[in-house]
């Protein structure tokens, strides 16, 4: 019985802690870039485009096809740094382990 107490305040700190990187999730933002800068995103913590910015250069109505795939390249990579950050704090709190239904960022 003792044991099963132990596991349960751990299990609540762990959920204690789960709680404040969520809250510090948040608010990171990360800067995702395609085309070498000419085009990049800053999205939230909760994979929520915040802004884009685009190098007038790439204002070609010709080539605007480009420019939908710069934006997209863009936008992929701030996903994937927001979700590294996300799986690098949540190892954090878990200690590396795999907790089922525990999936960063919400």
């Amino acid at each position: 019985m003792k044991n099963i107490g132990n596991m349960l305040k751990q299990a609540q700190m762990m959920q204690a802690k789960m709680a404040k990187v969520q809250e510090e999730l948040a608010v990171t933002t990360v800067e995702g870039q395609a085309g070498a800068g000419l085009v990049t995103v800053v999205m939230n913590g909760k994979n929520l485009l915040e802004k884009v910015t685009i190098d007038p250069k790439l204002a070609d109505p010709e080539d605007m096809e480009m420019l939908e795939d710069l934006v997209t390249a863009a936008v992929n990579d701030a996903q994937a740094r927001m979700q590294q950050i996300s799986q690098d704090k949540l190892s954090a709190v878990t200690g590396g382990l795999n907790i089922p239904g525990m999936k960063m960022p919400f």
